[in-house]
Order: structure tokens, then sequence, then C-alpha cells
């Protein structure tokens, strides 16, 4: 059966689907669903590539707040990434195995991300596929630039 004789014959049939309620119509992720450190290094490599590099003492409240601003799933929910105790936990764990694997340093006078040419290659390849997860960090690299911009123009204002 191809594509369309599928949809006529669905078309023809009176098919249907329970679906079951589960309490929320809208679908809401929990802190857990996305605190895994490969993701999480690459956020992180992300950030430290850009032309504002990263106080060290903000990372982990910079990728919560980008991965807040890049997933419907995370915007308006009680979760609060960008305060996460977790969540700033595992970001100092993929810092550590970032600057273990020479993929970034830490600039200790500045005490700001610097990303090594290893890192540039590695995070340039993800981001330069077709595919889920480079579709992903384009959305979390322009929430970044985003945050860093809205901070900028506070301080203008002020």
């Amino acid at each position: 059966m191809n594509f369309e004789n599928f949809f006529s014959s669905i078309a023809d049939k009176s098919i249907s689907l329970p679906v079951a309620e589960f309490g929320s119509s809208r679908h809401q992720l929990n802190n857990e669903a996305l605190f895994q450190l490969p993701l999480i290094c690459l956020i992180v490599l992300l950030m430290a590539k850009d032309k504002r590099k990263p106080r060290v003492s903000e990372v982990g409240q910079l990728v919560g707040e980008s991965i807040e601003g890049a997933m419907p799933g995370f915007k308006g929910s009680a979760q609060h990434l960008g305060w996460s105790a977790n969540l700033r936990v595992r970001t100092v764990k993929a810092i550590t195995f970032l600057e273990k694997t020479s993929l970034i340093e830490v600039n200790n006078r500045q005490s700001r991300l610097a990303i090594t040419e290893l890192g540039k290659k590695i995070i340039s390849r993800a981001t330069s596929q077709d595919d889920d997860l480079s579709y992903n960090l384009a959305y979390i690299a322009r929430a970044y630039r985003n945050i860093c911009v809205a901070k900028q123009l506070d301080l203008e204002l002020e």
C-alpha cells in the first residue's frame, strides 16, 4: 500500500484512537529530562565559542536560561532551570570534563571560558549536520545571544 492509498482508505473508514487524558492537557518536562552531561557539554561549548565569553560563575544559570528560552516545554514552567542547583552541579561537572579533555580553557585572571581549536572543531561539526541536534543547538545558541543582548540593554538603561 502506498502513501496516498493509505490515507484514502483511512478516510473511508471511521477509525478512532482513544487517547487517555493524564491530569493536564499540556505536557511539562521536569528538571531531570535535560540534565545529561553530553548536552550540557555541547551547550557550554556553544557559549565558549560565542564572542561574548561567559564568566565561569554564571555558566550554570546561563545554561538553564538558554534551555528555558529555546525549548517550549520549559517556557513558563515552575522548574526555573536558571536557578536549579542540580543543573549547576552538573554544569560544573561538564566544565571540568571539557577542561580535562582540552576542549575549553578557563582564564583564571578574567574567569571566563575560552574554547580551544579542538573544541571549535567538535562544536562546528555538531552544528553543521542536518539533524535534530544541530537544529536544537542553533535554538540554544540564539537563546544565549538573546540573553546576552537583553543584559546589555538592561545595563544601558541603568
